[in-house]
């Protein structure tokens, strides 16, 4: 597998908070081969965060390109950045962000909502979303609602929801974030597997065993890249 999955040149943000200007992105410039796994690190209000939401469009840059899908997306309208986003992102997040009164299921099924026109869940997408469940070992769980599982099940949950629209890249923060050790173990081995699979994966993580298992880690401070580093291949 060969070329970029994404690109930011001089990427810029910058955030005005009444009287005071916040700049969190002074001009970061990264390359995301396709395949890739990195680890993006730093302190709070390194820009880590920031960056995460550049990269998963949503938010838009104050200057500089971001190259995703072979566009500049920085350019593209509203609607645009959601369709580019449903169809070549999926989201993992520290918090999982599911909806309390889904089934399982039916949060694996939440981003196919948004596909372009708007088609109704077909019987196809329900046997594709049951096979990411069993993927991530939640048979048995599907008729389950959140507040019945476990920390790491709904972080499977999300796992599987982030994978239903067959994404090019996943972009994760914080992915074992509220998670015991053994658990984010349990995360990061189907991180790992994913990787292997071919998906390229943007994790944020302030844990430095957790960065380590990515292929590379990038540091982040004071809105730009302080330095990168390649622990293993």
């Amino acid at each position: 597998m060969s070329g970029m999955a994404a690109e930011v040149k001089d990427l810029q943000k910058r955030y005005y908070l009444g009287p005071v200007i916040v700049d969190a992105l002074r001009g970061v410039s990264l390359q995301f081969p396709k395949g890739d796994f990195v680890a993006i690190m730093g302190t709070s209000g390194s820009g880590k965060s920031t960056l995460l939401n550049l990269l998963g469009c949503l938010d838009r840059p104050t200057g500089g390109e971001y190259i995703l899908g072979g566009q500049d997306v920085a350019k593209l309208n509203d609607d645009e950045l959601s369709a580019i986003r449903n169809k070549l992102l999926g989201f993992i997040f520290q918090s999982y962000n599911l909806i309390a009164q889904y089934t399982v299921l039916e949060n694996i099924e939440v981003p196919l909502h948004y596909r372009k026109g708007y088609p109704p869940i077909s019987a196809e997408d329900r046997e594709h979303c049951e096979a990411l469940a069993e993927k991530v070992g939640l048979t048995g769980r599907m008729d389950h609602r959140p507040f019945q599982l476990s920390g790491g099940q709904q972080q499977r949950v999300a796992i599987a929801r982030a994978l239903v629209n067959n994404p090019e890249i996943i972009l994760a923060d914080e992915p074992t974030g509220n998670l015991d050790s053994a658990t984010g173990e349990e995360i990061m081995q189907m991180l790992e597997a994913l990787n292997r699979e071919g998906r390229t994966i943007v994790m944020v993580t302030h844990e430095n065993d957790i960065a380590l298992r990515a292929k590379r880690q990038i540091h982040m401070k004071d809105g730009r890249v302080a330095g990168e580093g390649i622990f293993k291949g």
